[in-house]
Order: structure tokens, then sequence, then C-alpha cells
């Protein structure tokens, strides 16, 4: 059973009287169709009126679901004949981060996706999508075969950040993600990314220096968390606090278009993506699809151009 913020309560509330009702007829026989239509139409009302009126914060809590998506499951919905490749040849595999051949409209490519874990035991073994540096390192090699062979990457974001650990640091974090920056700047081949859920900080800025940037609707993408900003700058982390510092850091899919940050909004079903697993891959598919076709099309002298333009006027100063 979907599990429900505070603002989701009223939806969760009629979805159990549709639930309950349904059961009630199926056990006695009763036909409950008027009864049904009124209430689901009071819950597509509800999910309307809700979803219309999201604060910043109510968006972070969304890219949060316990209930979301995570990578291996838009893989399995959106690519065919995917095999995974593993380690960095120099330490150990990082099993936060899973890479592999894949087929997208029969054409091979090459995915490089952070993953979460649903269960505590999951999230442990994944590091709760916390990359070491031996993970980034582990992607590069994976975007230098795919560059070898000349086929595109898709990197698929969802980390509240890179893991800030001692052994982490000790084998070198920040330049793993420094040196990622610099190649994927380079890399000869269409790089795309797609931010599904959080995409926190360094830790997904490593996977996402790409021709284009697409977001799911209720997806996040910052330089920090709001709880580590209002830490911060407030030196508070209440939840007034947070709610004013995740307004402040525009970390939203409709703020990041409108920055220039990202290149698409792709909208989420009815309810957030966490509703429909299936609806959320076909509606991500055809975003993809567009934007892998454009980038096909473009000669790579022209793609690389516009690759480092891209990153050259992001928070460009337009003061006297």
């Amino acid at each position: 059973m979907a599990t429900h913020q505070e603002f989701e309560r009223s939806i969760g509330e009629v979805k159990s009287q549709i639930r309950r009702l349904k059961e009630l007829a199926d056990a006695r026989g009763l036909n409950v169709e008027a009864e049904l239509r009124k209430l689901e139409a009071r819950l597509q009302e509800l999910q309307a009126e809700t979803f219309k009126a999201l604060t910043p914060m109510e968006r972070v809590q969304i890219a949060r679901h316990q209930q979301r998506p995570h990578a291996l499951d838009i893989i399995d919905r959106v690519f065919t004949d995917f095999i995974e490749l593993h380690g960095d040849r120099a330490f150990r595999d990082d099993p936060a981060v899973v890479s592999g051949w894949a087929r997208f409209d029969g054409r091979s490519l090459m995915v490089i996706a952070q993953q979460k874990g649903r269960s505590t035991k999951e999230n442990l073994s994944r590091n709760f999508a916390m990359m070491h540096p031996e993970g980034y390192r582990k992607a590069l090699r994976m975007m230098r075969i795919a560059e070898k062979f000349k086929r595109p990457v898709v990197t698929i974001i969802d980390t509240p950040a890179a893991y800030p650990g001692i052994g982490a640091e000790e084998r070198g974090q920040a330049e793993a993600i420094a040196r990622n920056l610099l190649e994927m700047s380079l890399i000869e081949t269409p790089i795309l990314a797609v931010v599904i859920g959080e995409g926190g900080s360094g830790g997904a800025l490593g996977l996402s220096v790409t021709d284009r940037i697409l977001m799911l609707e209720y997806a996040i993408y910052s330089v920090i968390s709001p709880e580590g900003c209002a830490s911060i700058l407030w030196r508070e982390n209440t939840e007034d606090v947070r709610a004013q510092a995740a307004a402040a850091l525009r970390l939203t899919a409709p703020d990041l278009y409108e920055l220039g940050v990202i290149e698409e909004v792709v909208p989420e079903p009815e309810g957030g993506a966490h509703q429909d697993w299936d609806r959320t891959a076909e509606i991500l598919a055809e975003a993809m699809r567009r934007h892998l076709t454009q980038l096909y099309e473009q000669p790579l002298p022209e793609l690389l151009e516009r690759r480092y333009a891209k990153y050259r006027k992001l928070g460009a100063w337009a003061g006297d």
C-alpha cells in the first residue's frame, strides 16, 4: 500500500473509501457504480487542487516518496536487453550506481543510473544511492567505452548527494567528481541526463554534464538539500526554515526550466510518478526519444560546441 505525505492525506482518505466500497461490493454483490463515480470524481478534483498548489518543500517530499520509481524500475520499463557492467578497474564495484549496455528503440546505448533501495536493507546495500569515488570512476569508464563504440550515453539521476564518508574522501571524492565534470564536457558522443527523483549536489553533477537534461515534473535538482541549506544559512532546521530554504533554492523542475538549467520538464501521471510507474516510463520514453533523435542528427563538432556553450551561459552575470 502506498504511503501518503501530509498534504496527500485527504487524497488518501478518498482512496481508502473507494477501496473499502469496492471490497464491500465484491463481498455482498452490491451495485455501487454511482457511488464509485462520485468518489472517483472527488478524487480527481482533490488531486488536481492539491498538486496545482504544491509548495517547493512539498515537491521535495514527492521527489523522495518511498513508492516513487527508482532507476532500475525505469530501466526495466524503458530499455530492453540491459546487460550490467561492473567495477572501476581500480578499487571495487560501487553498488550505488548501476551501468551497462541496453537497447532503446532497437539502438544500443550505455545507461548509467544511481539506484536507491526500497527497504532499509536495500538502501544500506546501495548506500542510499550516494556514490563513492569508485562509482564516479566506474561511470567514467562506461562513458569512455560508449565513446569508443560511438554509442550515446543516458544517465539517470536520483541521489541525495555524493557519499561524504572518511573513506570516500581518502580515495579522492572531490577529484573523482571534478574529473567527471571535465571529461564529460569533452566526451565525443551524445549524452542525455534524466533526473527522476533527487538531483543532489555534486553527487548529481558528477553524472549530469550532458547535452540535454530532462526532469520529471516533481523531481528536484539543487546544489544542496533544503535541510542542509537551512542548517548552514539559518542555523536552524525547523519545518518553516526548511520550507523557506526550498523556495530560495529554486530546485523544482519548472524553476530550473525557467532558469535554462534543464531542457524539458517531463509530465508525471496524475498524483505523481509513484501512482503509476508504467505510465511514467511511457511518458519519459517519449521525451527521451525526441531528444536522442535530435542529438543523433547533430554533427559531432556542433554537438561539442553546443555542450560547451550550454554550460558557459549558466549563471552568467548580467550586471553593469
